[in-house]
């Protein structure tokens, strides 16, 4: 059994990473074991409280630690990731040696209700995972426009042409994963 983190970069109610996270979720195979983590009710990263963390540090960490791959799903918020988002990227990756976001295959899908479909959030979350040491599907680039438009009233996903591009995307993670097991 494969386990799949799921992190959605909005922690607003009904966001449309939130269908978009589930949406993909719902495409891996039958032997994904996938955990969607709270991101939402992190305190703000302080480096002060690496000697005490936090409990809520400590489950996340062991959360983000316990997962063989993590799919990222976000927002574009002032061209980059939302702060919840950039939050929980420090809190896993500290104190400084105890990163355990490293060697994690990761999927980054972004979303927006415009045109831009998240495309700078998506580079700069890459960034961050660049130096976190996470593989990242290169190909291909999940940029959802218009997510407005892909959802019914239920959030269920409604467009196939979608439907069938995530799929080649969660493949695309799959076989990263099974290469780096």
């Amino acid at each position: 059994m494969t386990k799949l983190g799921v992190i959605v970069g909005s922690i607003r109610k009904n966001s449309y990473s939130g269908m978009v996270a589930n949406a993909i979720a719902k495409l891996y195979p039958s032997d994904y074991e996938v955990e969607f983590i709270e991101i939402a009710n992190l305190p703000l990263y302080n480096q002060d409280s690496d000697a005490n963390s936090p409990a809520e540090y400590t489950d996340f960490r062991a959360k983000v630690a316990s997962q063989d791959a993590i799919l990222f799903v976000t927002p574009e918020h002032n061209r980059s990731v939302p702060a919840a988002l950039k939050n929980a990227l420090d809190i896993a990756s500290r104190p400084w040696g105890e990163n355990v976001w490293a060697g994690k295959p990761a999927l980054i899908a972004s979303q927006s209700i415009s045109n831009l479909s998240g495309f700078g959030a998506n580079h700069h979350l890459r960034q961050s995972l660049a130096f976190l040491n996470m593989p990242t599907v290169q190909q291909p680039e999940v940029y959802l426009a218009n997510s407005q438009n892909l959802f019914d009233e239920d959030g269920q996903l409604v467009n196939e042409g979608t439907s069938d591009f995530l799929q080649t995307a969660v493949d695309a993670h799959v076989e990263l994963i099974n290469k780096l097991a």
